[in-house]
C-alpha cells in the first residue's frame, strides 16, 4: 500500500518536479556562463608556440579529450539556443515569408506543386531566422571555448567582435534583399518572355541562401581585422596579395550568384571586392595598434 501511495505521488508531482528541476539546469546554466564570462578578463596564459602546444598533446593524450569536451560542451549549448530560436520563429515564419515574398509581389504568386512544399519551406524559412537571431550567442560560444588559449586583449576584441558580427550579418542579408533580388529575379523570371510561375520550393531556398552566403560574406572586414589584430597575418601580405583576391572574390561571387548574367555577377563580385579593401584598410589599423603594443613591451 505504501508503495502504491509513493508511485502515485511520484506521478502526481512529476510535472512540477520536471519544472524544478528545468529552473536548476537554467540556473546552473546561468551560472556557468557568468563564470566563462568573467574568465575573459582573467591574467593572459602562459607564453607558448604552437610547436609546444602540439608536444604537451602528444605527451598527454587526455589534455586533448578534456578539450574535445569542453568543445561539445559549448557546442551543445549554442545547438540548445539554436533550437529555442528556430522553435520561435515558428510563430512568425508566415509573416517572414510573406516579407521575402516582397519581390514578386507577395506569397499569393506563389504556386505549390508538390505536397510537402508549403512546410518545407516554412521550416527553411524559421531556421535561416533562427539561425540569425541565435549567431551572437553561436559566436560567443565559440569565443569561450577558444578563450584559455587566448590574451586578455584578444579576449576583449572577441567579446565586442561578437556584436558586430551580427550587425555586419544582418546587413549583409539586408543588402541581398533591397539591392540584389529585384534585379536577379527580373533576369530569371523575364528570361526569353517565357511565362514562369515561382514554386515556394524553388523561390524560397534560392532567396535564404543567397541571403545567408551574402550575410557571412559581410564578415570579412571583421574577420580580416580580428586575425591582423591576433597577429595570425600581416596587413602587407592581404596587400601584396590584392590582385589575387580580386581574382578568387571574382570566383566566389560567380559560385553565389543565382543567374549566369554578367550583371547580377557585378552585383555581388562588386561588394565583396569592397568590402576586401575596407577589411584592408582595418587590417592597417589593427597591425599599426599591434606593432606599437609590441614595441611598447619590448621597450
Amino acid at each position: 500500500m505504501r508503495s502504491r501511495i509513493r508511485t502515485l505521488f511520484k506521478i502526481l508531482t512529476f510535472p512540477l518536479r520536471m519544472i524544478a528541476g528545468l529552473i536548476r539546469w537554467v540556473f546552473g546554466w546561468a551560472g556557468a556562463l557568468g563564470r566563462e564570462l568573467g574568465g575573459l578578463f582573467a591574467e593572459d596564459p602562459p607564453e607558448s608556440t604552437m610547436i609546444d602546444a602540439l608536444t604537451k598533446a602528444v605527451q598527454d593524450p587526455a589534455g586533448v579529450l578534456e578539450h574535445i569536451n569542453a568543445l561539445r560542451k559549448h557546442l551543445l549549448r549554442a545547438t540548445i539556443v539554436l533550437l529555442l530560436t528556430t522553435s520561435l520563429s515558428l510563430f512568425y515564419a508566415r509573416q517572414i515569408m510573406e516579407f521575402l515574398a516582397g519581390p514578386i509581389g507577395g506569397i499569393q504568386n506563389l504556386r505549390a506543386i508538390g505536397v510537402t512544399e508549403p512546410i518545407g519551406v516554412f521550416m527553411r524559412v524559421s531556421f535561416l531566422s533562427g539561425f540569425a537571431i541565435a549567431l551572437p550567442y553561436i559566436i560567443l560560444e565559440l569565443l569561450l571555448f577558444a578563450a584559455p588559449g587566448l590574451k586578455r586583449r584578444e579576449r576583449k576584441v572577441g567579446l565586442i567582435a561578437v556584436p558586430a558580427i551580427s550587425v555586419l550579418f544582418l546587413f549583409g542579408m539586408g543588402f541581398t534583399y533591397f539591392f540584389m533580388l529585384g534585379p536577379a529575379l527580373e533576369v530569371l523570371i523575364g528570361f526569353m518572355d517565357i511565362p514562369t510561375t515561382p514554386q515556394p520550393s524553388s523561390y524560397f531556398p534560392f532567396v535564404t541562401s543567397l541571403m545567408f552566403w551574402i550575410g557571412l560574406s559581410f564578415e570579412f572586414p571583421l574577420l580580416i581585422y580580428v586575425v591582423v589584430s591576433i597577429g595570425l597575418i600581416r596587413a602587407n601580405v592581404l596587400i601584396a596579395q590584392a590582385r589575387t583576391a580580386v581574382v578568387l572574390l571574382a570566383v566566389l561571387a560567380a559560385a553565389i550568384t543565382p543567374t549566369i548574367d554578367p550583371i547580377n555577377m557585378l552585383l555581388v563580385w562588386g561588394p565583396l571586392v569592397a568590402l576586401y579593401f575596407l577589411g584592408i584598410g582595418l587590417a592597417l589599423i589593427a597591425q599599426r595598434g599591434r606593432d606599437r603594443r609590441l614595441k611598447a613591451g619590448a621597450g
